[in-house]
């Protein structure tokens, strides 16, 4: 991606080196799979983890140094916030969506204290909607390529693009809409319900990427080879495979390897949010 010279957010709250204070347990319910499921599995936290309460408090951690990637990684993110602030200012404006209300983004290292419960960084970025912020440890990007060979500025563009569609989804009232039904539901019809929440944050990432290139003219030749290879290995099935050896159909909780790319797509080819109503569709035109 061609980002030399674009602005960077001021919505980023900069935790690297602080350590939340909070005693929150995880209570992630079973949707997390142990292992290499467990570190991807990133999204909404708020029907994963038990609200509880925390302290509030952080302390340094001892001897923190950012590293020169790191701090590249850290100024890439606040760059692509303030993409994602505006295309869906515009978006919101011209599709007569609303008022665009940014998110803050944070960026931490190992865990920290949020609306949602305590974050760890082995969950991966996952967006709070209680606090309407998305939490991000840089590391994820690493392990990311080391682990999955999903690499490449706009593959990881993609990944804080998802956690921003979930708030996009929060502001128009899809996400607490599903969540409230999710909550009424057997384990298997809410794992079914959170599939059609990821997709639908796939597809506003792909809104987000078709007009950042219709207005910025960033992306690169194989930038979207990425961002659809990355949505290819993060999908339930290659994950479950990876880690065990198999799949299990109903413990998806994000979607198939090519349910992801084709919403993922479907957003990068239309710009047109009326298009991602992933909750109108049947199982099969997922």
């Amino acid at each position: 991606m061609k980002l030399d010279g674009r602005r960077e957010s001021s919505n980023v709250e900069d935790r690297r080196g602080l350590s939340g204070g909070g005693k929150a347990g995880l209570g992630i319910g079973g949707i997390i799979i142990v292992g290499i499921i467990t570190l991807l599995m990133g999204g909404d936290l708020g029907d994963v983890l038990n609200t509880v309460a925390t302290d509030g408090g952080f302390t340094t951690q001892q001897n923190y140094e950012p590293t020169a990637e790191n701090e590249a990684l850290a100024k890439f993110s606040r760059q692509i916030l303030a993409s994602t602030e505006d295309v869906w200012t515009k978006v919101f404006k011209e599709q007569r969506l609303g008022t665009y209300q940014a998110p803050t983004l944070v960026l931490y290292t190992g865990s920290t204290s949020t609306a949602c419960g305590q974050g760890q960084s082995a969950m991966g970025p996952f967006y709070c909607s209680a606090d309407e912020k998305l939490y991000i440890d840089l590391s994820f990007f690493s392990s990311m390529r080391r682990q999955l060979g999903a690499d490449g500025d706009f593959s990881y563009a993609y990944v804080i693009a998802h956690e921003v569609g979930h708030h996009v989804q929060h502001l128009l009232g899809t996400l607490d809409q599903a969540h409230q039904q999710m909550a009424r539901m057997s384990k298997a019809d809410a794992n079914r319900m959170s599939v059609r929440i990821e997709l639908q944050a796939d597809f506003y990432a792909g809104v987000w990427g078709h007009y950042e290139n219709e207005f910025f003219g960033s992306l690169e030749d194989g930038d979207l080879e990425e961002a659809i290879n990355c949505a290819s290995v993060i999908g339930d099935d290659y994950l479950q495979k990876k880690s065990q050896g198999y799949a299990v159909e109903e413990s998806f909780t994000h979607g198939t390897a090519a349910q992801r790319m084709k919403w993922l797509k479907k957003g990068l080819s239309t710009g047109d949010v009326r298009k991602g109503n992933t909750f109108e569709l049947s199982d099969s035109q997922l």
